[in-house]
């Protein structure tokens, strides 16, 4: 669970660092630093997000009977897997053009004065990234064993906390991140891991009743794991938790493990590979300024987050 829950508070982490230090450095930039305050409240408000909606998903279902818990965490777990695949393949397309569109959203909100336009563009930009943390941390711990949760905290306060000085080097100037291979990297594990919670949440709606086949088991391998001394038990505990492996999966939970992994995987790789290929030589000659253009932007480095220095006063 510390890998897991690190892995995914360093890529939500990062990615709001990044829209952050994108906000921070246009108003610098264009000398309204006057406004800033008020952004910090919008990026305050946002962080805020993750920490009520765990409170809500902790506290607010023990009122309700089983089933209801069952149903709630299973539909739950399955919001989590499609925020989680929507921003892996919105990332992989749009990342280019984060940073102008962010800075569109702020001059338009300058325009018409700032006031709450800068705490509603920070609380948009930065709190999606909130929700999915929130929602994709709580779903992992849910479907994990019991013995690796105290390692959730840890995970999430460590990638936080990597996110974080990633994100200001990179805004200071002193880290080239390539972020092309980060968010490809991270977003193929993200992939397996939401295969499991998907797994998971099937089996949430079979011990509800509402799908059938809780006692059709795929296979069985728990008597294998009769010994917690065992090594074989702490590889299926680090398993579980980053994966969510079981021992004992019904058939359908197999099924539905396969079915999102394989088509999703399938897409995420074949679009990798068309923003990999070059594009063809014919085009090159014709329009070198486009060309030259596209050669830039591909595969960057980094963000370009370009603050403005600060005056010798």
């Amino acid at each position: 669970m510390l890998l897991a829950n690190l892995l995914i508070a360093l890529r939500e982490g990062l990615e709001a660092s990044l829209v952050v230090g994108i906000l921070v450095a246009y108003l610098v930039k264009v000398g309204r630093r006057d406004v800033l305050p008020r952004l910090w409240a919008g990026i305050a408000i946002a962080a805020a997000v993750p920490l009520l909606l765990g409170a809500v998903l902790t506290f607010g279902p023990q009122t309700l009977t089983f089933q209801a818990q069952e149903i709630l965490g299973g539909t739950l777990s399955l919001v989590a897997v499609a925020l989680t695949t929507g921003m892996i393949f919105w990332m992989s397309s749009h990342a280019r053009a984060m940073k102008s569109q962010l800075e569109g959203g702020l001059r338009a909100a300058l325009e018409r004065g700032g006031g709450w336009g800068i705490v509603l563009i920070a609380v948009m930009a930065v709190g999606r990234e909130g929700l999915e943390t929130g929602l994709l941390v709580w779903a992992t711990v849910r479907s994990s064993v019991e013995q690796s949760r105290p390692l959730t905290t840890a995970g999430i306060v460590i990638g936080f906390a990597i996110a974080i000085v990633l994100g200001l080097l990179i805004y200071r100037g002193a880290l080239r991140l390539n972020l092309s291979t980060f968010f490809t990297g991270t977003g193929l594990l993200l992939i397996v891991v939401a295969a499991g919670i998907t797994s998971y949440a099937i089996g949430d709606f079979q011990e509800a009743g509402v799908l059938p086949g809780i006692t059709h088991h795929a296979w069985d391998l728990s008597h294998l794991l009769t010994s917690t001394a065992s090594p074989l038990y702490w590889a299926y505990v680090v398993l579980n938790a980053m994966f969510q492996v079981s021992l004992a999966p019904t058939v359908l939970q197999v099924i539905a493990w396969w079915a999102y992994l394989v088509p999703v995987l399938a897409v995420f790789l074949l679009r990798l590979r068309g923003s990999r290929r070059p594009r063809p030589a014919a085009a090159t000659a014709t329009a070198p300024a486009a060309a030259a253009a596209a050669s830039a932007t591909a595969a960057p480095a980094a963000l370009p987050i370009t603050p403005t220095p600060r005056s010798a006063s």
